[in-house]
């Protein structure tokens, strides 16, 4: 019998696929080849650390190859669950575990996993659909006007397509204070361009006042940085984004402060006798762990210009998350969430108090986490976290796709990439992943055009990856592995988070080459009307924005899957063919056994017709069906 036993991605024998809600019945069923002698089938449910739950399987149909078992279960819990089905084989006692991705096997394997989420959370309707687009506010757009109260120990390029500066100092430190003008009214400029490009949303890297330039190492969470402009600028941009149907959502850093700041004082900036370090009485002292007052404090990754603060300090709480506090003051001057940097080295207290801040002005503010695995099964400090199960964050950066997406385009390994995107799927809350962050590259990562074409960085040093661009030849195979990539991140479920330049295909390694300026007047105009292509399509259908996913075909050079909406009662299928030589397919073979009908063409190459589709070397179609 080739039917498997149990695959936790079949809806046939796990119902409904994926997370549940709490007090969601969900159905689970087991096929046996008709020669075995099977008795007492049990679904064994559990959460971590407490005791196991037992629920029988009956025999529902015996009239195919196989004798078919199932059972309902009803989640009373919230949280992460695993499971595994016990059974008596010939007399023996047997398990059935998972082997690989979703398939159950006899006794070896691991267990499965069932997410359970609290029963009221949704994703606002804003986000799903849209279009996201990540800006680093030094390097996007300078307004050039003249800001007042910079401090004068910044250094200003003149030049704007300078590489940034990545060698350090003659006390052999890299100070980070090298500044190329960008600020908020730069952004304010490009509204119009960022709205012809689709974009629904733009998620700003810090944006306080900040002594690097990376503004990661807060100096006051009060104010927008002076090189950026006022607290004004910020709710102006906000206004006139709003006009072109942009919201912003701001980068919280809230894991640690700057060691530059009011709030630490490390260096007397802000004066001789105050905050944490230079003054024992300060309000601020008991933010911060010292061992060995004051030369000695515990800092992010053992970096001393970033002491880590105890965010469950009740004034530190109390600041951030308190009525009137930072996160609502920053709402209240028009921002429509937050991204938490570092959000797994935040404890869960604190994220419970900053959930309840955020949700206070309004279900539809969106609270994203900086996590790079499976947030729905992430263990951090030794604890299991809760993220994505209801009252802490509503999704998170994508990075599992990411991988997923750049390993499936550059080496096409295609059940590596359907694995891991069922995986994720099938592990967090649909809200959850209606708006994951789908991103290809970000501030922490390489540039993707230098990650698909490049040479490998391994462990070359910074001197290595500074001037290292891409040949022509690299270039030109790059663009096209590069759209290949794009049509997934802007299909799959999710948001595609475009990082400013790489619609205009900007390269780079490592930070800061990932942080150079966008290239205004030098941009790839072919890839940007592509950009602006792919958000047309995906606006034009309400399968990208709640669509469930299904596979149809997935190899080394071809990818065809479907965004099927049910309630709407929609499957927009995507053809993307990632080869070097044209493909035909044939529509009614391709679609055999899928009950979708009155077809159309959203994107439709030239040469095909209604019943094919003609596709030219690394492009794509989407047909829309009728379900």
């Amino acid at each position: 019998m080739n039917t498997p036993i149990f695959d936790c991605f079949d809806t046939n024998y796990k119902s409904p696929f994926g997370a549940i809600r709490q007090f969601q019945p969900s159905t689970f069923t087991l096929r046996f080849p008709k020669g075995w002698y099977v008795t007492d089938p049990t679904l064994v449910m559990f959460r971590p650390g407490e005791k196991e739950r037992f629920v029988p399987l009956a025999l529902t149909d015996s009239s195919a190859d196989c004798n078919v078992f199932s059972c309902n279960f009803n989640p009373q819990h919230t949280g992460l669950h695993h499971y595994y089905f016990s059974l008596t084989l010939d007399g023996n006692r047997r398990y059935i575990k998972r082997s690989g991705a979703s398939l159950g096997v006899l006794d070896n394997g691991e267990l499965f996993q069932l997410t359970v989420f609290d029963k009221d959370m949704a994703a606002p309707e804003w986000i799903k659909g849209g279009i996201m687009y990540q800006i680093f506010p030094d390097r996007f757009c300078r307004s050039g006007e003249e800001h007042e109260n910079v401090p004068t120990d910044r250094i200003i390029h003149s030049d704007w397509y300078d590489t940034p500066y990545y060698r350090p100092d003659e006390k052999g430190v890299i100070r980070n204070n090298d500044y190329f003008a960008g600020d908020l009214k730069g952004i304010q400029q490009k509204l119009p361009y960022l709205e012809e490009l689709g974009v629904t949303c733009i998620y700003l890297n810090p944006i306080f006042e900040s002594h690097e330039n990376h503004r990661y190492s807060t100096a006051c969470y009060e104010h927008i940085d002076p090189m950026l402009g006022t607290d004004e600028d910020f709710s102006n941009l906000c206004k006139e984004a709003e006009k072109h149907g942009i919201n912003i959502i701001l980068d919280g850093v809230f894991s640690h402060t700057g060691a530059d700041s009011i709030y630490f004082n490390k260096f007397g900036r802000y004066g001789e006798h105050e905050g944490a370090y230079r003054d024992c009485n300060s309000h601020y002292k008991n933010w911060y762990c010292f061992s060995r007052y004051p030369i000695e404090y515990e800092s992010w990754w053992g970096i001393s210009t970033l002491p880590n603060v105890n965010e469950n300090n009740p004034e530190y709480t109390g600041y951030i998350c308190g009525e009137g506090g930072i996160l609502q003051r920053w709402i209240d001057r028009g921002a429509k969430g937050w991204r938490l940097d570092v959000a797994d080295e935040l404890p869960d207290d604190f994220l419970d108090n900053l959930n309840k801040a955020v949700k206070a002005k309004g279900s539809d503010k969106v609270i994203y986490g900086e996590v790079w695995e499976d947030a729905s099964n992430k263990e951090s400090y030794g604890i299991r976290r809760r993220y994505l199960i209801g009252g802490q964050l509503d999704s998170v950066m994508n990075y599992p796709f990411k991988e997923a997406i750049i390993n499936y385009v550059k080496y096409g390994n295609a059940d590596s990439f359907r694995d891991a995107i069922m995986t994720i799927l099938e592990h967090y809350p649909k809200p959850s992943a209606d708006m994951l962050m789908n991103f290809l590259s970000t501030h922490d990562t390489e540039r993707i055009l230098t990650r698909l074409a490049g040479e490998e960085v391994g462990w070359n040093n910074r001197e290595w990856q500074a001037e290292r661009y891409l040949t022509p030849e690299q270039y030109v195979y790059g663009i096209s592995l590069l759209k290949c990539a794009m049509v997934l991140q802007f299909f799959l479920p999710g948001i595609p988070c475009i990082y400013y330049g790489d619609e205009a295909g900007l390269e780079g390694y490592k930070d800061p080459f990932n942080r150079r300026c966008y290239p205004w007047g030098r941009e790839n105009l072919d890839l940007i009307e592509f950009t602006k292509e792919l958000s047309k399509i995906r606006k034009s259908s309400k399968a990208f924005a709640q669509g469930e996913m299904d596979f149809i075909r997935c190899s080394e050079n071809e990818c065809i899957f479907a965004r099927v909406d049910k309630i709407n009662r929609e499957a927009a299928v995507i053809f993307l063919n990632k080869s070097k030589y044209s493909v035909t397919y044939d529509l009614n073979e391709c679609l055999k056994g899928k009950n979708y009908t009155a077809r159309r063409f959203i994107r439709k190459p030239h040469e095909s017709d209604d019943d094919t589709l003609k596709l030219s070397p690394f492009d794509y179609g989407v047909v829309v069906c009728d379900i």
